[in-house]
């Protein structure tokens, strides 16, 4: 038997919107955001999901309630913090140019996109993937147990990992991932 994980990012945050270190920080869907959410919706909604997981953030919980208004079925949602966004640390609620003009691109692009080198006081990529390879480790064994499909909506990094397990990928390769707002990406499971 095939069982699926229906993996997607939240929708547009304000501060995605003003370019703004997020992290751990609370920052609600935008009118764009919302709208992210309802095309995932759209594409999922004659996909059955049995269970669904989301962190504690408004943004995973609020893509999670709009994908699922076309699931009744689902009656299981958790809520799993090891999919959470990176924690940037120091940087939350800074903006990017701020950053960049006080410290420059170089140092900018090497908490940005590197993989084991954390920004003060956050997460590397490599420390998200430690947590969220616990995650897929637990899931799949749940999902062959109760035979289920999944819908988890998650965050940009923390997706890097789960694509990178399922996908196959480099390092390198998860480190140039770019993770739509408005699609979904369907692994999986034999069960």
């Amino acid at each position: 038997m095939k069982c699926h994980i229906y993996l997607f990012r939240h929708g547009q945050t304000y501060f995605n919107k003003n370019k703004i270190f997020t992290g751990w920080k609370d920052s609600k869907l935008t009118k764009r955001g919302r709208k992210d959410a309802e095309k995932v919706a759209q594409k999922l909604k004659n996909k059955r999901i049995d269970v669904a997981f989301h962190s504690h953030l408004s943004r995973s919980k609020e893509t999670l309630d709009i994908v699922l208004n076309y699931h009744p079925e689902c009656q299981n949602v958790f809520e799993d913090d090891r999919i959470i966004e990176r924690s940037y640390g120091y940087l939350q609620g800074m903006t990017h140019a701020f950053f960049i003009k006080n410290y420059g691109k170089v140092l900018y692009d090497t908490y940005h996109r590197s993989y084991d080198f954390p920004p003060p006081g956050g997460e590397s990529i490599k420390d998200v993937e430690g947590r969220v390879k616990s995650f897929i480790k637990d899931l799949i064994k749940f999902m062959k147990r109760h035979k289920v499909n999944v819908a988890i909506s998650a965050h940009g990094n923390s997706m890097r990992p789960f694509r990178r397990y399922f996908e196959h990928l480099t390092i390198d390769e998860m480190m140039e991932l770019e993770n739509p707002w408005d699609d979904y990406f369907d692994y999986v499971v034999e069960c």
